[in-house]
């Protein structure tokens, strides 16, 4: 009687193998070297594969980067970066300044409209913008709902934020450098 030999294939794809080629696959989408359409099938795919050689086919041309380049686009990202806060700093001295206002029970009103503190006419500035105040002996900077945001240092300021000395703030694309005197 013959015996049964099962047929010579490769072992079963691993959890692991199968988990790498997928964010492989993801990374790649992410990069925009796969389509969506073609992200999809491959995971479909990846999610069937039998062997580690049809994984190896899904992922073929997507490897991650070496070490070099890894390090390569490191070094160009905190250049890019430098760049970005060399350019801040650099304007930040020639921006006009915005006083710090006498203390008061009221908050200074920034925007459009007639009534406000600090009046704005530029079309990117709401007309109730934002209010700036000391609250608990710090200043803080809260957004009123503006249409085109409140920043702080470049970062986008949603509800309160405290401000400081010297630092940058836009309303719109009006951009100013608090000054305490």
């Amino acid at each position: 009687m013959p015996s049964y030999e099962p047929p010579t294939s490769s072992a079963r794809v691993s959890d692991a193998e199968r988990d790498r080629a997928l964010a492989v696959l993801r990374e790649g989408a992410a990069q925009g070297k796969l389509s969506h359409d073609t992200f999809l099938h491959r995971m479909e795919l990846a999610l069937s594969a039998r062997s580690s050689s049809d994984l190896s086919a899904l992922t073929a041309g997507l490897e991650s980067e070496g070490r070099w380049s890894r390090r390569m686009f490191s070094a160009v990202g905190r250049a890019s970066s430098f760049t970005v806060r060399l350019r801040r700093a650099w304007t930040a001295e020639r921006l006009p300044k915005l006083l710090f206002p006498e203390p008061g029970p009221l908050p200074l009103r920034i925007g459009r409209e007639l009534g406000s503190g600090l009046r704005l006419s530029h079309e990117t500035v709401s007309r109730r913008h934002a209010e700036l105040a000391l609250q608990n002996g710090v200043w803080v900077l809260r957004d009123l709902g503006s249409t085109n945001g409140t920043c702080v240092n470049g970062r986008r300021v949603t509800g309160v934020a405290v401000v400081n000395d010297g630092d940058q703030v836009s309303f719109g694309h009006m951009t100013f450098r608090l000054s305490r005197n």
